[in-house]
């Protein structure tokens, strides 16, 4: 198992801490490996093996303790018999039925340390806060990053031989789901893989879950979601393009299945912000995808979609950096990203390559801004290096590599 340090130091810091652990990210993105990984260190740290409670619930070995009581009877039986204190583990959580009164009974009866994963952004739904307010911390998963991608396509024998450009062209491809690098490397046995993952998903953290049944029409939102990487668009904009097909949906439904993929950790929704209102807008909207890869699984890899699969790779960099990041409007014109976290902000245009053409629409709007915070205009160039009023042009695969 490859560590990713990132998320492991998050998981350093609280052991032995009194909040409860929530693990989430979508399936197939690391959470059970970091979940191993945990126990690994907790063995490190000379806690004993017998102290260590784990269950994965997607294993039916378990299915007998998928209601609450039953895994609380369960888990408290085993810790009558223990001494110490106890290292609670449970993977896919939300398989549980009130998965979270045991979590809080353990929490109240037992000397114990707990550990949860999910592929559902509800866990951290309103009852469980209710019941664990201030008492729970969330370390959120990502697919990889690109510095990632490269450190486990380095443990591929099949991926070695590629340069760091055709590993940034496979990463956009084939997106950053771990997964991918543990087979051999064939596009169509890799699709397939994805693919598979994306029914997963669908079926079990978004259609079961939110009882949806019209599942063709849920996935005609997704192909259009897919279809728009990188193009701002509404609710509204979803319905009246289903009505020109002849599909009837309310504005409302489509919202709810819009925030079902995001709960499933398929989608992210990017807003607005105008930066003379300062102030978040509530129309047109922009949608990026966890994971590039299940896309082209679905819709098949086109190359005139580049520019919205940079814009997405950098989205998505960006939030695994920790960074709340929105569109900008800055009067007439826009700006693909502002990133902020704490008192950092980061302004960003990206642009597959500077011509004479458009050089002047990338950099204008970073130079009507008036303050004194970064400004990039990121490009696949690597022969450029424009500054232009303070205000620079990078590589891409540069800035992804940055520490």
């Amino acid at each position: 198992m490859i560590i990713r340090q990132q998320y492991m130091q998050q998981i350093r810091d609280f052991i032995d801490t009194p909040v409860i652990k929530i693990i989430t990210g979508m399936r197939r993105c690391g959470k059970s490996v970091l979940l191993e990984l945990t126990k690994q260190e907790l063995l490190n740290r000379n806690v004993t093996s017998e102290n260590i409670i784990m269950i994965n619930f997607e294993s039916l070995r378990y299915e007998r303790l998928k209601d609450y009581k039953a895994l609380y009877n369960a888990i408290m039986d085993k810790a009558e018999k223990l001494f110490g204190k106890i290292y609670i583990l449970l993977d896919e959580i939300q398989e549980v039925a009130n998965w979270e009164e045991a979590i809080n009974s353990f929490r109240v009866d037992l000397d114990c340390d707990i550990y949860i994963t999910g592929s559902n952004a509800r866990l951290l739904s309103s009852e469980l806060a209710t019941l664990l307010a201030g008492r729970y911390v969330e370390i959120k998963i990502f697919p990889l990053t690109f510095k990632e991608y490269l450190q486990f396509a380095a443990s591929n024998p099949a991926e070695a031989k590629f340069s760091q450009q055709e590993h940034f062209r496979n990463y956009l491809r084939f997106g950053g789901l771990p997964g991918i690098h543990q087979m051999k490397w064939d596009s169509v046995r890799i699709y397939q893989y994805l693919t598979d993952i994306y029914n997963s998903v669908l079926l079990k953290d978004v259609i079961s879950r939110n009882s949806i049944r019209d599942t063709a029409l849920l996935e005609r939102i997704i192909v259009y979601l897919m279809d728009n990487i990188g193009n701002t668009f509404s609710a509204k904009t979803i319905s009246d393009f289903l009505k020109s097909q002849g599909r009837k949906l309310s504005i409302e439904t489509v919202y709810n299945y819009l925030k079902a993929l995001e709960s499933a950790f398929l989608i992210y929704k990017v807003n607005r912000f105008d930066l003379k209102g300062k102030r978040i807008l509530e129309t047109q909207e922009k949608y990026y995808l966890a994971d590039l890869g299940i896309r082209h699984a679905v819709l098949g890899y086109r190359d005139n979609d580049i520019a919205g699969l940079l814009e997405n790779v950098i989205y998505n960099e960006l939030t695994c950096r920790g960074f709340e990041t929105n569109i900008g409007k800055q009067g007439v014109t826009e700006i693909d990203f502002i990133a902020n976290k704490r008192d950092t902000r980061l302004y960003l245009q990206i642009c597959y390559v500077l011509t004479p053409e458009n050089t002047e629409r990338e950099f204008y709007p970073l130079e009507t801004i008036n303050d004194n915070y970064e400004k990039l205009v990121l490009t696949t160039d690597t022969l450029l290096d424009i500054n232009r009023h303070g205000i620079r042009q990078k590589n891409i695969i540069d800035f992804l590599l940055d520490k």
